[in-house]
């Protein structure tokens, strides 16, 4: 979605309301009162005062038995926490909310609007469409109903569900519901009131994504006209429309016309906002992004050179500027590069920041020193936030009622936090660099990167942008990097196409040709992605990739190096004989390029001592805990695909029930435990399986003590998780949840354990992405892992094949064993080349069956 398109629908936001509830006090002169305040204190974006108004409110009326006015205060109560950002505490207030109105008035009581919108608001943000679509209709239904169709509250209700729709592209559903709400707006407010305003500019935006460009100018055009008179020239929702409209004229590819309204817009909110402000940094790279479209490449590096000074350049702008300045020597190489490296890490940064969020969250409820430093930065966050959406507010108000000091007063203060937050962060890089390598990691250069390298390795990173790739590749004395012409939606639907036939069974589906994994797309995709940079890398006994977006679901090993013989029909055996580009290179993956200084820029340290603990077989339905039922559910699960699981995510937590009746049991992976364990000598007693396969069992054993950490269950990782779905694995789910075990181990819980590990091993799992394969449960879960203190981590693509995973573990670990200087994907190398090659099955030759396994972090042995 372009970022013209996300200021439409931030313009639409105007139109829903706040959900602050009036809660009915008449006759109480106190609790109105504080309630009034609570909304006031809100309205001017001082949430952090607000909230224990609205959390003592809720306090005095839980005594009493009038359900209305505590589902008011609760509602309320639930606003100030989203807007704080705490999502998971306000989804279930808003739920209580409802619950409460619903007893108290009924169904279709128009009270109960707010709460209804408010959580699907909460739901929209957290990108959870299908679940904020019907709280959006009810909520529509119940204003039509009780105040009639031509209502401004039923306006505001239409534009909600129509800004819902178009953040899904859903144009055809979206326009008749934007235009039946300027029909409304109009008639109520006037045609030149501000909701007007906004009705068009939402408007304007849909047809112009749909490329009606005529209609869509005069739509935006009588937007900005309503603005500038109602506002004034210099007000932050002209510079909004400015920017609009320039988008239109860029894309007709009237770069003249354009240029003078991304200008004004950016002197806008700088003058407004400030330079560093988020509006003002996209102007900047609107602006920038002009210049390139318009073949202006050194007045777009100009802008992009700034923004890249403050860590503020957008991949999709800045990566095209800097590859054709470092081109065609608009500035040296090796500065394009580096200025390159920057951008993907910032960006790739930004995408895995859920779950060192969560992380922060559970630190911070701890007495220690850490947990001191982490709750002042949430404090300065939180004030950061609210000053600023206050400042916001303050400079969007009238000419004529604005407070020129006081806003003046703001900035400082603003400056001021974000002078405390810089130096709060200094602290905690020196006092406790681990944590602050995980929560703000500071990009890494070029000659930083490089003496990381051993001579014989090479480091491939990636970053996909709207409509082309770039693929950056260094090695110990070298670098380049190139461009591909393939964009994210490009390379999804290559990816989707290349893991075809990977899944378990698929030899068993009919025997069906188009089934089967295609070494042409294998081929195709490695002629795009690692041709390019050929000649670097070709040589190279080991290769590093830092995937993203799409190629994060990308199993490297199985890219094809040379073109295929055509496929004999019913020949599996065919497979072996493919030009694997594990057969070239020992392959692993980085969760980030910071990832690799964590890794190796510290002392290798002992080992745990003892070789190997195990959790695995786990009991996802405690009805099924012990007996017949249980070994029968075992013996029917053979023969289910080990699957990933996002869609039982809930708010908060996951609908445990629901996702007991999903979750096949696994009954092999005892066996492999078992078989592994042998191998390495670990005693039947490191090994935790059922029940004993729990989160309890994990959090109150000394995990330190063992070289490898082996999970043998379900990851829920798979997939574009979003909101507060963590990526997790499942564990046998107890019978009364608790906040110590409730069956699911997160990244977050994950990054508080204390490890020790060689490896710790995914087993089982595809714990690295499903059908919507996504960088943030990739780099979440393995950067806990890391934090915790694992080495590498071993897992898995797809579903695997259980006897395969057995074979390719021991293999692997007996290698190291034997011969522990190659390295660690060099064992999983060797291994995986051993099951191909050997033709006691021509089964063994099919990549589902050799292949599902990925080194994820250091690759040697230290």
């Amino acid at each position: 979605m372009s970022f013209c398109k996300r200021v439409a629908i931030a313009a639409g936001a105007i139109l829903i309301a706040s959900g602050l509830a009036q809660p009915s006090l008449a006759q109480k002169a106190d609790l109105a009162a504080e309630s009034a305040r609570i909304i006031a204190l809100s309205r001017a974006g001082q949430y952090r005062e607000a909230l224990p108004l609205a959390q003592a409110m809720v306090a005095r009326l839980e005594a009493t038995a009038n359900k209305r006015d505590l589902a008011a205060a609760l509602t309320n109560l639930g606003q100030v926490l989203a807007s704080l950002g705490r999502d998971a505490e306000a989804e279930l207030i808003y739920k209580r909310a409802i619950s409460l109105y619903e007893a108290a008035l009924g169904l279709d009581s128009v009270e109960i609007a707010p709460a209804l919108n408010n959580l699907a608001a909460l739901y929209q943000r957290q990108q959870r469409y299908a679940e904020a679509e019907p709280l959006f209709v009810r909520a529509l239904a119940i204003r039509e109903k009780a105040l009639g169709s031509s209502h401004p509250d039923v306006g505001q209700a239409l534009n909600n569900l129509a800004t819902l729709y178009e953040r899904q592209d859903r144009h055809r559903d979206a326009e008749p519901l934007f235009k039946r709400a300027l029909v409304i707006y109009r008639k109520a407010a006037g045609n030149d009131s501000a909701p007007v305003a906004t009705l068009l500019n939402n408007l304007g935006q849909l047809t112009k994504s749909d490329g009606r460009f005529d209609e869509a100018e005069p739509l935006i055009r009588q937007s900005l006209a309503i603005r500038e008179k109602l506002l004034g020239a210099d007000h932050p929702d002209v510079a909004r429309s400015l920017n609009n409209l320039a988008d239109l004229k860029q894309r007709q590819q009237r770069y003249d016309d354009a240029e003078p309204l991304f200008v004004r817009a950016l002197a806008i909110r700088e003058r407004a906002l400030g330079p560093d402000h988020p509006d003002a940094v996209t102007a900047l790279n609107n602006l920038a992004g002009l210049y390139l479209a318009a073949g202006r490449n050194t007045d777009a590096l100009r802008l992009i050179d700034r923004a890249v000074a403050r860590g503020q350049a957008q991949s999709k702008v800045a990566l095209p500027v800097l590859f054709a300045a470092g081109r065609d020597g608009g500035m040296p190489a090796g500065q394009a590069f580096d200025a390159a490296i920057d951008v993907v890490q910032r960006s790739a940064q930004s995408q895995a920041a859920a779950a060192v969020d969560k992380l922060a969250v559970r630190l911070a409820a701890g007495n220690d020193r850490l947990a001191e430093l982490v709750r002042k930065d949430q404090d300065l966050a939180a004030a950061n936030d609210a000053l600023d959406k206050s400042l916001i507010a303050a400079v969007s108000r009238p000419a004529g009622q604005r407070d020129l000091a006081a806003e003046a007063r703001d900035k400082a203060r603003l400056a001021a936090i974000i002078a405390e937050r810089a130096g709060l962060r200094a602290t905690l890089a020196r006092e406790f660099p681990d944590y602050a390598a995980l929560s703000n990691p500071l990009p890494l250069k070029l000659a930083e990167i490089q003496p990381l390298l051993a001579g014989d390795e090479a480091l491939v990173a990636f970053a996909a942008v709207d409509d082309r790739s770039f693929v950056l590749a260094i090695t110990r004395d070298r670098f380049d990097w190139r461009q591909v012409p393939v964009g994210t939606d490009g390379l999804a639907r290559d990816v989707m196409r290349f893991r075809r036939g990977l899944a378990p069974g698929a030899l068993q589906d009919g025997g069906d040709p188009s089934a089967l994994f295609d070494l042409a797309v294998a081929h195709a995709l490695y002629r795009t992605l690692l041709q390019p940079v050929d000649a670097l890398i070709k040589d190279k006994r080991s290769l590093l990739i830092v995937p993203s977006g799409p190629l994060t679901a990308l199993p490297f090993h199985l890219l094809v190096t040379e073109p295929p013989a055509a496929p004999v029909p019913g020949n599996v055996a065919g497979y072996r004989d493919a030009a694997w580009l594990l057969r070239r290179h020992a392959v692993a993956v980085l969760p980030s390029l910071g990832s690799l200084k964590a890794l190796r820029g510290g002392p290798g340290g002992d080992r745990g001592g003892r070789p190997m603990i195990g959790f695995g077989d786990p009991v996802f339905d405690p009805a099924l805990a012990a007996g017949p039922r249980r070994s029968a559910t075992k013996q029917a699960a053979r023969s289910i695909a080990t699957l990933a699981y996002t869609e039982f995510w809930r708010g908060a937590g996951v609908d445990r029930s629901q996702l007991a009746r999903a979750l096949a049991q696994l009954p092999d992976t005892a066996d492999e435990l078992n078989a592994v364990a042998s191998d390495l000598g670990a005693p039947a007693s490191d090994l935790h399986l059922g029940t004993d396969a729990s989160e309890s069992t994990v959090k109150h054993t000394p995990l330190a003590d063992y070289r490898i950490v082996y999970f043998a269950t379900h990851g829920l990782v798979a997939g574009d998780v979003k909101g507060l779905a963590e990526p997790s694995l499942a564990l046998s789910i107890p019978a009364s949840p608790s906040a110590l075990d409730d069956g699911l181990l997160t990244a977050s819980e994950v990054a508080q354990l204390k490890l020790n590990a060689d490896f710790v091993v995914l087993s089982a799992c595809n714990t690295i992405a499903g059908d919507k394969p996504g960088a943030e449960a990739l780099s979440g879960l393995a950067r806990a892992f890391v934090y915790a203190g694992a080495r590498a981590l071993l897992v898995t693509h797809w579903a695997v094949d259980s006897a395969a995973a057995t074979r390719l573990m021991t293999d692997t670990f007996h290698r190291l064993k034997e011969h522990p200087t190659i390295g660690r994907s060099e064992a999983l190398r060797q291994a995986m080349l051993a099951l191909l090659d050997d033709r006691s099955s021509p089964a063994n030759a099919y990549p589902s069956v050799w292949a599902p396994f990925v080194l994820l972090g250091e690759t040697e042995m230290r």
